[in-house]
């Protein structure tokens, strides 16, 4: 059986300022204590932000993934380890745009395997307290599994940010969410605040390393980078204060994004915040 009410999560952000994705990624995750709560775990989905086969930082960066995975490898044995994406390009599907990024070679590497999350066997899922999304078909697999979000530092021209709450999008299948649009998950288009805070209320990541070396300051296919880069990472269990965090590296007020100002005290905590320097 589905829990449709997540629990609230500890709203502590860990934070600190990059030097390399080797040296950073095993300090925050180890400040974090990311292993005990994968303690028991069979199997940890880690989801990027692949929505098309552009390079970093408009995508999660190979380099990032790879050092995360070789540290889950490392510190938790006998986990399995899977990268799973379902891509919004309208031209390519997932499979072509993990290998025009790179995640073809490293899943070559026997390190983790690739899963198209557009591909998956669904569940269906209802919750009448869901306005946008009452009735929901998801991945199964993002439900037995523990789910490592890894956006990256986004303004979305839509939805305002993209961030780990967004990220998960990308769960969403085609077969029922393209609705007639031009790109894979076109229906999210309509009443979009409502469509990823609804989407959030199925399932929203258990934990999220999110990349904010350099960060999308106006957009997230174009546009100009964030000046200067805020040049860290973030890591926490809460979306919530994750996305709010995100926010105010952008320089935007996270009340002013609906499915923040909608989460807020029900999927997680944006304030008051905890944010640990590491």
């Amino acid at each position: 059986m589905v829990d449709l009410i997540p629990q609230k999560p500890d709203s502590t952000v860990f934070t600190a300022r990059f030097s390399s994705w080797q040296e950073t990624i095993p300090v925050i995750l180890e400040a974090a204590d990311l292993c005990s709560r994968l303690a028991g775990a069979k199997r940890v989905i880690i989801k990027p932000n692949l929505v098309e086969p552009q390079p970093p930082p408009i995508t999660t960066p190979v380099e990032l993934v790879a050092v995360l995975v070789d540290y889950l490898g490392r510190e938790c044995p006998g986990l399995d380890i899977v990268i799973g994406e379902g891509c919004g390009s309208a031209t390519q599907n997932t499979m072509e745009v993990f290998k025009a990024l790179g995640y073809a070679d490293l899943a070559a590497s026997g390190r983790a395997t690739l899963l198209d999350l557009n591909e998956a066997p669904l569940v269906r899922l209802e919750n009448p307290e869901c306005r946008r999304w009452p009735v929901m078909h998801l991945p199964g697999i993002v439900f037995e599994s523990f789910l490592l979000s890894v956006p990256v530092l986004k303004a979305h021209s839509l939805a305002g940010v993209t961030l780990t709450m967004k990220n998960m999008v990308g769960l969403a299948p085609p077969a029922h969410f393209q609705g007639g649009g031009h790109w894979k998950k076109a229906s999210f288009h309509t009443g979009i605040q409502e469509a990823v805070f609804d989407l959030n209320r199925y399932r929203t990541p258990d934990f999220t390393l999110l990349d904010a070396t350099v960060g999308m300051q106006e957009a997230h296919l174009w546009g100009p980078t964030c000046d200067p880069p805020p040049n860290r990472l973030a890591a926490g269990f809460d979306p919530v204060a994750l996305d709010a965090y995100g926010c105010r590296l952008l320089g935007i007020d996270w009340q002013r994004i609906g499915h923040l100002a909608m989460a807020h005290n029900r999927l997680g905590c944006a304030e008051p915040q905890t944010v640990s320097e590491i």
